[in-house]
């Protein structure tokens, strides 16, 4: 498409899969917002949020429903694009920050506030981040070697999700019960009592490293055909890894503290937006809108699928990421990859 001395490159097979994802996470948002023990018609959700409803409806709508369906969306968002540098980086399917050790740093982060020092929520938040980002350095530093290979990053990455894992149980083992249970509550990872304390840091730092990202999508599909290959078409390969890497694990980290450990998003939603373009590259957009989609059809399942008994959105994203992750190396395996 040419206009003038530019130009633009798009495939429609993948500008329509966004724009088809862009509808349904719409859709499944005003769903959600209208779920509960107050239900309101999609029309009147739609109504509501334009400043035509109920006094009633605009409370439950815009005060307590809303935060929540709107944390949903940009937690999503950023495990998505997250999950899609990693793996473009890694060039490996399981190169999800879940997998390899930044979601559990962020977790180790946010139970030492709460088990040792009894912090606040936002405390424990602010945990989280550092701990992610301490994480990510050390892995980093690990796996550099005149470079860091795709396999590398991912086995060191392992190895020290789960060294974390045994620190995270330790810290559960010497915690108090009342901490204890907060501890364990928030690493189920859940979007209940969600407001607009945690939206709006969520939001803010989404507003500054999503664009970030999306700018280096053209450096990071280069990336993926190695670092000579990179190299030699201009980028500069060790900056532009350093600069996507810390916004992928600062988004991981900023989700994570508003949500909790929410697993296998970042790992599911850029393979399936691949196989849904059917695109090479990152596939940044459709990764980001179909970690939303997923985790709002997830949040809706969990709300609602089970009559009173209301699972928190981690289990069911464990579930449904769990059988994802079997298929996924089943398939890897036949293929010959691993």
């Amino acid at each position: 498409m040419r206009a003038g001395g530019l130009s633009l490159r798009y495939e429609p097979r993948a500008l329509f899969s966004v724009l088809g994802l862009v509808v349904l996470a719409l859709a499944f948002a005003v769903v959600l917002i209208g779920s509960g023990d107050f239900p309101i018609a999609p029309g009147d959700v739609v109504a509501t949020l334009l400043g035509d409803g109920t006094p009633v409806q605009e409370f439950a709508v815009m005060e307590l429903r809303l935060p929540r369906v709107l944390v949903a969306v940009f937690v999503g968002a950023a495990l998505g694009v997250g999950g899609a540098v990693f793996q473009s980086i890694s060039r490996n399917p399981l190169g999800s920050p879940d997998v390899i050790g930044f979601g559990q740093g962020s977790t180790v982060g946010a139970l030492v506030v709460i088990v040792l020092f009894q912090g606040s929520a936002a405390a424990a938040a602010g945990g989280a981040v550092v701990g992610g980002l301490i994480t990510a350095t050390v892995i980093y530093l690990l796996a550099w070697k005149r470079g860091v290979h795709g396999y590398r990053l991912v086995l060191v990455g392992i190895g020290a999700a789960a060294m974390l894992t045994a620190v995270i149980h330790y810290l559960i083992t010497k915690a108090q019960l009342v901490d204890a249970t907060r501890a364990v509550v928030w690493m189920t990872g859940s979007l209940e009592g969600r407001d607009w304390e945690q939206f709006w840091p969520l939001f803010a730092v989404s507003c500054v490293l999503l664009p970030v990202v999306l700018g280096h999508g053209r450096a990071l599909r280069m990336l993926e055909m190695g670092d000579d290959a990179a190299y030699a078409l201009g980028v500069k390969v060790e900056r532009t890894r350093i600069v996507l890497m810390a916004s992928a694990v600062l988004l991981v980290a900023v989700a994570t503290a508003a949500a909790g450990p929410i697993v296998f998003v970042s790992l599911s939603a850029p393979q399936l937006a691949r196989r849904l373009t059917r695109s090479p590259g990152p596939n940044l957009a459709a990764s980001a809108f179909l970690g939303t989609a997923l985790l709002l059809v997830a949040d809706w399942t969990a709300t609602n699928a089970f009559g009173e008994r209301r699972l928190p959105v981690g289990v069911v994203t464990g579930v449904l990421g769990g059988c994802y992750l079997l298929w996924l190396l089943v398939s890897e395996r036949k293929a010959g990859r691993i």
